[in-house]
């Protein structure tokens, strides 16, 4: 098994041109564990860890209900945002500037076999990363994603989730809200769920300016430390 991750920081790049630079080294752990099968060798899979900023957009999953965009074509072109159909699951999300999203492409095979666990692990990397700014992360029962708050009436989602997974190869993977600007969120019912509070690091810390460089470096150890990969 091998459970080296290379790191890549894409820094701000459109959605779509991320989405098919995630596609593209999908395939490539595919074909290779594909030719292994065909050929009854054992090639090793790489596994990617990419992290980005996207320009205003929203994304629906092919479980999403389209009705959960609230706003319409014309407004989203005054609002210099996007919208893609994608085939994640979940419902919709809304990515941008100020927000870190992480897009985990691991051949599972070299971890362990078990989506659930899979979501269960990447929610344990926020939530020890949401530490480090004294901020206690939560999993909300029958719920995807990290928390705060749960045991109230109003609990705030602070990280959205939404993966893919083929023959154990996963793609697409969380959105981290840390300086992003909330008011997109009030153009969509996040992940379909109404009434659903969304919140930020630097919203629960009193608006202060969040360093994101230093977030993705907490995020890094603390998915080598739950992975027990070694990050390269």
């Amino acid at each position: 098994m091998n459970k080296k991750v290379k790191c890549i920081d894409l820094g701000l790049m459109d959605y779509k041109q991320a989405w098919d630079y995630q596609q593209s080294l999908f395939d490539e752990i595919v074909d290779i564990k594909k030719e292994n099968r065909k050929s009854n060798s054992n090639v090793s899979t790489p596994n990617y860890l990419l992290f980005v900023e996207h320009p205003h957009v929203y994304t629906l999953g092919k479980s999403g209900d389209i009705s959960n965009l609230l706003i319409n074509e014309n407004e989203l072109i005054d609002k210099k945002a996007t919208f893609y159909k994608i085939n994640r699951g979940g419902d919709i999300t809304y990515h941008g500037p100020g927000q870190v999203v992480c897009y985990p492409i691991l051949d599972l095979e070299n971890f362990f076999t078990d989506i659930h666990k899979y979501l269960r692990f990447l929610e344990e990397v926020i939530i020890l990363s949401l530490k480090n700014y004294q901020i206690l992360g939560e999993r909300n029962e029958g719920k995807t994603g990290v928390w705060l708050d749960t045991k109230t009436p109003f609990p705030r989602k602070i990280c959205a989730m939404g993966v893919r997974a083929s023959r154990w190869v996963t793609m697409h993977g969380y959105a981290l809200n840390v300086n992003v600007d909330l008011n997109y969120f009030n153009n969509i019912i996040p992940c379909g769920l109404a009434n659903n509070i969304v919140t930020s690091i630097s919203n629960e810390k009193e608006n202060k300016n969040i360093d994101i460089k230093k977030t993705k470096e907490i995020l890094k150890k603390n998915f080598r430390e739950v992975f027990q990969a070694e990050i390269i």
